[in-house]
């Protein structure tokens, strides 16, 4: 089972720009539209809205695709 995260987290991410650092937003637990494509969300997998701490981009993932950032 992935790890539940909630709002507030911090995370890490590996993107196309290398890695990335933010906090969750919201978490997403039914299917949505976002920047045109719909993310199928669900309580067994939700999606994480997430603020990256370097830009004003905002990100949606899975949580398999996340980890924990310790204060």
């Amino acid at each position: 089972m992935t790890r539940r995260f909630k709002v507030g987290d911090h995370v890490g991410w590996n993107s196309e720009a290398g890695r990335v650092s933010g906090r969750i937003l919201a978490v997403h637990t039914r299917p949505l539209r976002w920047k045109g494509y719909l993310h199928h969300a669900s309580e067994d997998e939700p999606q994480y809205e997430i603020a990256s701490d370097r830009s004003d981009h905002i990100a949606l993932h899975k949580g398999s695709a996340l980890h924990l950032i310790p204060l």
